[in-house]
């Protein structure tokens, strides 16, 4: 399987209890007005990983870290290794895979990219 070609659904795990998942819907909400400008929050809400992986390019520091706290590294992966094309600057997709141990010293896996029949 290629990073290009997701196989299942743009979700992270669903969370283990109610109040949790009431953190993690108020976070994407906030989130989704604040990294998904051009459509409407409750449009937005219909892809939490989209909302996950904007944050992941252009959260700052705070946002990032809540995120993290929020959602937990298992989930940060999943939504990385179903990114597409273009979510994702050079800059970020570096980080993460580091960050969530997807990349080893000097060899991070390449960007994801758009391929046409």
């Amino acid at each position: 399987m290629t990073p290009t070609t997701p196989t299942t659904p743009q979700r992270p795990p669903p969370p283990s209890d109610h109040a949790e998942q009431a953190e993690q819907r108020e976070l994407l909400t906030y989130w989704a007005t604040r990294y998904i400008w051009w459509k409407s929050p409750e449009e937005a809400l219909r892809s939490p990983a989209r909302i996950l992986t904007q944050v992941m390019n252009l959260g700052d520091y705070e946002d990032v870290q809540r995120m993290v706290e929020a959602f937990g590294d298992a989930a940060l992966r999943e939504v990385l290794r179903h990114v597409e094309a273009g979510q994702l600057n050079e800059r970020s997709w570096a980080y993460w895979q580091y960050r969530l141990g997807l990349a080893t010293p000097g060899h991070v896996p390449p960007l994801p990219t758009r391929r046409f029949p």
